[in-house]
């Protein structure tokens, strides 16, 4: 999930656990436990890019990393606070507050190491996009009117609920979003005879309606976006060739060897401009539902380039426009 959710919750899971007995400082201890895995980012400073990308959300992602650094900080607040809380209860709000960080954001595609370092494995859920308004927007509230709100005022009880309900809601009307995506995806690829070896679906940018979906086969992939209003919808799939044998002479490469793991096997690689680049998948098209064969929004340069960098969803918004915005409409509600 982006920052300023992670932020909005934690102020509410912090004035649910003690805002009653250290007023608005409790929004601060929860805006800090639940912000804290993310520390992670400042590997940006010195690891190379590829490293990087294994680096975010790896261990700081991690149970263990909850189980360590939550007694930590129940000690640091135990002593802020003397007296007022007891040392289990600071530890059981850590571990919910630092847990639940970890916990959200496997509902993103990025992939979340909750096992490092005792395995590489990433769970991603592919359930919400990494910034979604109608996900973010019930905290943000919240955590606006706790803000210029007395902490004596009793409808703070009402706001830090509101704040975490609305988004549980949310959240699970995702969930069931995903699951009828998911169906009519598969029951597609049956219609279409369509032997994947595995597929995922994800949202498209900034909402939960409209969601791109690949099926993977041994030699590429085939794409497309489905409607969860109109999820039997014959839509058009777009194939990709993987071109796997493109990357023969960087079989011992360590950037394409952290970019394989990294992609969980959903890539592409492609010829631009005589420079090989390497595409992962999961992170959707720029404005593919508007066209079929756009660029990926991840890419990563293999060979010398003016532009020799990656960024995960770097250009996600390129291509949009009213135009593309129509289409993405149409593609949503109409059939």
């Amino acid at each position: 999930m982006d920052s300023l959710t992670h932020i909005a919750i934690g102020a509410c899971l912090g004035e649910g656990f003690a805002g009653n007995r250290i007023g608005k400082k409790a929004m601060l201890w929860g805006i800090l436990a639940h912000s804290l895995p993310d520390i992670d980012i400042v590997a940006a400073f010195w690891m190379p890019l590829t490293n990087e990308l294994i680096a975010h959300r790896g261990f700081t992602h991690s149970i263990l990393f909850v189980i360590l650094i939550s007694p930590v900080l129940a000690i640091i607040a135990k002593r802020f606070h003397k007296g007022r809380i007891s040392f289990t209860s600071w530890l059981l709000f850590f571990l919910l507050a630092t847990g639940l960080h970890i916990f959200l954001d496997a509902f993103n595609n990025y992939g979340t190491g909750w096992f490092e370092p005792f395995s590489h494995t990433r769970i991603s859920f592919n359930t919400v996009y990494v910034v979604d308004p109608l996900f973010s927007i019930w905290s943000v509230i919240a955590l606006a009117v706790l803000i210029f709100t007395s902490f004596k005022n009793k409808i703070r009880g009402f706001i830090w609920k509101f704040g975490l309900i609305m988004t549980t809601f949310y959240l699970g009307y995702c969930c069931v979003n995903k699951l009828i995506i998911d169906a009519a995806f598969r029951n597609e690829l049956k219609r279409k005879n369509i032997t994947e070896n595995k597929y995922f679906t994800t949202p498209a940018p900034l909402q939960n309606w409209l969601w791109f979906v690949v099926a993977k086969q041994d030699s590429g992939f085939y794409t497309g976006y489905k409607s969860v209003f109109h999820p039997n919808r014959k839509d058009t799939l777009s194939y990709f060739p993987q071109n796997n044998k493109l990357l023969n002479e960087y079989k011992n490469d360590e950037d394409v060897k952290n970019l394989k793991r990294f992609s969980q096997g959903f890539y592409t690689v492609s010829n631009y401009h005589d420079t090989l680049v390497f595409n992962d998948l999961r992170f959707g098209q720029q404005a593919g539902w508007f066209e079929p064969h756009a660029n990926f929004a991840f890419y990563f340069y293999l060979k010398d380039s003016a532009d020799n960098s990656v960024v995960v969803q770097r250009g996600r918004f390129k291509g949009i426009n009213k135009r593309s915005l129509k289409v993405f409409k149409q593609k949503i509600f109409n059939k």
